[in-house]
């Protein structure tokens, strides 16, 4: 027999850093130097930008001050915006996750720690451009100034909300946003972005399309699939990792953050690919804006990996203590995006501290006034608010046979139970 005097195999299995109880220790993490990292011109070629996705570019350094050719150089009135977009997004967060342990409403998600992740993307992106989010980026709504009680609506189920109580809450579709229908399946957004960006360089549109996955979601095959059609058509759209460490009680490593980096998926399939510190709000805003020029000027797909970090649940059904230490968090070498910013722009003599917490407290008025006028409309707890007749509509133009006839199986059934 060959190989008998072989060594056996062995199988790796990957094990996070800290487990709960551990003390956490980041000091072996290499801190890239804000603006330490090349800014390609939008047209250059996915072959000589490979050491992109391996490099991480940041321009915000310890002191809050910008640097490097990815500044964005962003007017004092459009920081201040996205500062103030994301401590609202927080806020709301804050807010509907008591709703949740009050029994207002049966779930939520929160994106604490990842809140630069949406909304600077967001005020980077055209407003008509098409996003196909996951279920953490609310900030994107907010960031397009949609009405946040309608969100609360939608989160509570309740006679106001325009989705009938037919999605999970926090699952939003808001068409009149340019934001498409959150679903809970793992990125099925992913071919459906780039269908809808190839649909709209068919037609000779000028709007691109940007999707937002975690990085656990890179093992699904709708995410390799959508690379394939995005590099074959050189689809005009954004394709956003979420690289939070952690998915719902599995770290990154069984994704493959131990082999090599989300970012460099996109160099197997020949596109640009972009490796972002998730937490620098300018980094992420000059990353999305340098994908979306280069997807509107027809040079094809951006694969950008935010690397961040998930510091609550992965939701309300979730209990991180179970699998992770309670001090990864607060040691995040990469600190918290709404501090960075606000040391940013208080650097910059455009704002201050008795501002900023003035803003903080008007803030969560405004998430409190905005629930308290959703709950007019019913919460969860008050039952069902929507009519059962509902459950057949809107489902196809003309209500097939099938489906009149299981109605009026409906209806007798309630009339014979009384109902």
């Amino acid at each position: 027999m060959t190989g008998r005097n072989l060594p056996p195999l062995s199988l790796h299995v990957p094990e996070p850093a800290f487990r709960p109880g551990d003390a956490v220790d980041y000091s072996d993490f290499a801190m890239p130097v804000a603006g330490a990292v090349r800014r390609p011109a939008i047209d250059a070629m996915p072959a000589d930008m490979r050491d992109m996705p391996y490099a991480m570019v940041r321009v915000l350094d310890d002191e809050g001050i910008a640097q490097g050719p990815w500044d964005p150089r962003l007017a004092p009135e459009t920081l201040l915006k996205i500062l103030r977009s994301m401590a609202l997004t927080r806020a709301f967060d804050d807010r509907l996750f008591r709703a949740h342990r009050q029994g207002k409403t049966s779930f939520y998600m929160k994106c604490l720690g990842e809140e630069a992740t949406s909304v600077a993307a967001a005020h980077a992106l055209a407003h008509d451009d098409m996003c196909f989010p996951s279920y953490r980026q609310q900030g994107l709504l907010i960031a397009r100034d949609w009405p946040i009680v309608k969100m609360i609506n939608q989160i509570f189920s309740n006679s106001a909300d325009h989705m009938k109580g037919r999605q999970l809450p926090i699952m939003y579709s808001v068409p009149e946003a340019n934001f498409f229908s959150i679903s809970g399946n793992l990125t099925t957004q992913y071919p459906q972005a780039v269908g809808w960006a190839m649909a709209s360089a068919a037609r000779g549109d000028t709007r691109i399309a940007a999707t937002w996955c975690g990085e656990g979601s890179t093992a699904e095959g709708d995410f390799h699939s959508a690379l394939t059609f995005a590099a074959v058509y050189r689809a005009p759209v954004v394709l956003n990792i979420i690289n939070n460490q952690w998915a719902i009680s599995s770290f990154s490593g069984f994704a493959g953050a131990e082999a090599t980096t989300f970012a460099a998926r996109a160099i197997g399939y020949g596109i640009a690919g972009l490796r972002v510190d998730g937490n620098d709000a300018l980094a992420v805003y000059a990353a999305t804006q340098w994908a979306a020029d280069r997807a509107r000027s027809n040079h094809g797909p951006t694969l950008i990996e935010h690397f961040t970090y998930r510091a609550e649940g992965h939701s309300t059904s979730d209990d991180p203590s179970k699998y992770r230490s309670a001090d990864e968090g607060s040691k995040w070498p990469l600190g918290d995006p709404i501090a960075r910013l606000k040391k940013h722009v208080i650097a910059l003599g455009v704002w201050d501290e008795e501002r900023h917490a003035a803003m903080d407290k008007e803030l969560a008025e405004q998430v409190r006034g905005a629930q308290k006028e959703a709950e007019k409309n019913g919460i969860l707890a008050d039952g069902l608010k929507q009519s059962f007749d509902s459950m057949f509509e809107d489902v196809f133009e003309e209500m097939p046979w099938h489906l009149r006839e299981q109605q009026q199986q409906m209806f007798q059934e309630r009339k014979a139970a009384g109902i």
